[in-house]
């Protein structure tokens, strides 16, 4: 009897990046482990997690989804944490004017270590927290003006987390398939040139 081996998942390293205490660790524990962790201490370094995402009704990609608390500040973000990275989730903290203010530096640093390859999805986290001080127009504007999709969410009630990874696995698998086929008509006219000479 022969055994039939099951196909691989397709995996993708993903970054969640932002400002000290937004709550990008609590973010991915509430995504990969479904509870609430309150982590007061910096995590020491980097961190990752698996996780499988379904994109599509019986079709799911593993993400490996890097948690960046310790690195907070985009000036030390180095360049071997982007490679391979196809996507990032920029958060800030709804409660923190500063860490909303600090989006466009980070955008910029993410764009200075980066292809345009990269999907980013911007986060507004702690939605949960009555003490608001970024205005959820405010984040939609940002968004809109660097075309990313936006969400607002909460790491202690879960709202909105699995439709952030899960945008992002749709918006990743959509966007290997355009590479693909815009690799195939390449090949296909290299080929016709071919034909063509002589």
């Amino acid at each position: 009897m022969s055994l039939t081996k099951k196909p691989k998942i397709p995996h993708y390293k993903v970054l969640i990046l932002g400002d000290k205490a937004v709550g990008k660790s609590c973010f991915l524990i509430r995504f990969t482990e479904n509870k609430f962790q309150e982590i007061y201490l910096s995590t020491a370094g980097m961190d990752y997690k698996y996780k499988d995402v379904m994109y599509e009704e019986g079709k799911t990609i593993r993400l490996q989804i890097w948690d960046t608390a310790g690195q907070e500040r985009y000036r030390t973000i180095t360049t071997g944490l982007f490679k391979g990275a196809v996507g990032i989730i920029l958060m800030y903290d709804i409660t923190d004017k500063q860490t909303f203010n600090n989006v466009r530096e980070w955008i910029k640093s993410i764009e200075e270590e980066t292809s345009k390859k990269v999907i980013l999805i911007l986060v507004g986290n702690k939605v949960d927290k009555k003490e608001r001080e970024v205005l959820k127009a405010e984040g939609e504007q940002i968004a809109e003006e660097y075309n990313f999709p936006f969400f607002e969410t909460s790491a202690q009630s879960g709202l909105n987390v699995n439709s952030v990874f899960e945008t992002l696995a749709k918006l990743i698998v959509e966007k290997k398939a355009q590479s693909a086929n815009q690799g195939h008509k390449l090949t296909n006219t290299k080929n016709n040139e071919k034909k063509k000479c002589c």
